[in-house]
């Protein structure tokens, strides 16, 4: 289901981005940004290339200032997909990074912000994440869930789905073609008590919400009605 267009426009990682800092949180070193007082946390699960993006940061920095508390974690042991001269085909990356494992390993970071007195928990996937997304929506260990141009997730996984989805993809998306997220808002509306929203946005390709390019103002903008979206769903249902 991954395919070329998941590995487009790389970003340049940035260890030192963002506003906030990195700790080690359920065991994994991860991106803290917001208020520690904030019983509202959110999880943002990377894409293939790991929490050091910068406009991953950015994007957490702008949930925290809405007053959640943000952690996004290092899934990949500091290894994330560095292309094909590292690594051939991702299929060979993915051997060792499966989405499957990094919800295993979400698990603890959700304890570790219940420990936090954090009450109510939101989480959001942007491609690779989508797919650990889908898991905690099954588990019911999250409040809400939003996917980004979501890889990997499959129509019966959402027909697993026990909490509050938005899922945003892109016009232009081979990896989650729309047809397929059609299918995914037929199962969802299928679900009556689940809430669920689905959205198409034009003339987007896979990754455009993280992978933007900051000096093109279309770009920026496709990229923030997305993040507006994204945080809207989580001010309604993380409380």
């Amino acid at each position: 289901m991954s395919g070329p267009q998941c590995c487009e426009n790389p970003p340049t990682l940035d260890p030192n981005s963002g506003l906030g800092r990195v700790e080690k949180f359920g065991g994994l070193d991860t991106y803290i940004t917001g208020s520690p007082n904030s019983n509202r946390g959110i999880l943002l699960v990377s894409d293939i290339f790991g929490y050091q993006a910068p406009n991953l940061r950015k994007l957490a920095d702008k949930v925290a200032a809405a007053g959640f508390y943000v952690v996004v974690p290092d899934f990949f042991y500091g290894d994330p997909y560095n292309g094909v001269e590292d690594y051939g085909p991702i299929a060979v990356w993915l051997k060792n990074h499966g989405p499957l494992k990094g919800f295993e390993d979400s698990k603890p970071v959700i304890e570790a912000l219940k420990c936090k007195g954090i009450t109510a928990i939101g989480a959001a996937g942007m491609c690779w994440g989508a797919k650990v997304v889908v898991e905690l929506d099954k588990t019911e260990l999250i409040q809400a869930g939003v996917f980004l141009h979501p890889s990997f997730v499959t129509v019966d996984d959402i027909k697993d789905v026990k909490v509050p989805l938005a899922i945003l993809g892109a016009e232009l998306d081979h990896v989650s073609p729309p047809a397929l997220l059609k299918q995914f808002e037929e199962v969802l509306a299928s679900k009556p008590e689940v809430k669920s929203y689905v959205k198409i946005f034009p003339g987007v390709s896979h990754g455009w919400s993280v992978r933007y390019d900051t000096n093109d103002p279309a770009a920026v903008k496709a990229a923030e009605e997305s993040h507006k979206e994204m945080l809207d769903w989580f001010i309604t249902y993380v409380k």
